[in-house]
């Protein structure tokens, strides 16, 4: 059976962050991104030019989601303490892939996330403190999750910061 003539880039791209998760930029090669998303290496080369353009599109790609993401957690979540943790669950999963793809980007999405929680913890110093602390918070236990992340709870965290 041939492969599909067809494959969203959606699937290379996530074919592509992968690869660099796991193997690193080395790794990632038209053919490995071929084998991995059912697509012939020269329908990769046809539609990026070079496989930096690919790694390039495919960082592009999983920013423009986590952005799309922040705004529609965003208008989810209420304007207060209690928003500020919905806001920060909703974004659970999506950041540490995206992260580590380009560091300076990665900086000016926290300083937006941190604003969001600000706002919903009042303004001001203590809101901007508290919510630098809160992303920390948050940021460790999305990026090592298991039984210790589980002990201290965001809404703990608000109360020792008398938030809530």
């Amino acid at each position: 059976m041939g492969r599909a003539r067809k494959v969203p880039d959606e699937v290379v791209f996530e074919a592509v962050l992968s690869l660099l998760a796991s193997r690193g930029e080395k790794a990632v090669t038209f053919a490995a991104i071929a084998e991995r998303a059912g697509l012939a290496a020269s329908s990769l080369a046809e539609r990026h030019g070079t496989v930096a353009a690919m790694i390039a599109d495919s960082r592009d790609a999983a920013w423009q989601r986590l952005e799309a993401l922040t705004e529609l957690a965003s208008a989810e979540a209420g304007r207060d303490a209690k928003g500020a943790i919905q806001f920060l669950k909703r974004l659970n999963g999506a950041l540490l892939p995206v992260a580590r793809l380009q560091p300076q980007r990665a900086v000016s999405w926290r300083a937006r996330v941190e604003a969001e929680i600000a706002l919903r913890l009042g303004g001001g110093a203590k809101g901007r403190d508290a919510a630098a602390m809160l992303f920390s918070v948050w940021y460790a236990q999305t990026a090592w999750p298991g039984p210790e992340s589980s002990r201290l709870r965001l809404k703990d965290v608000l109360r020792r910061l008398g938030l809530t």
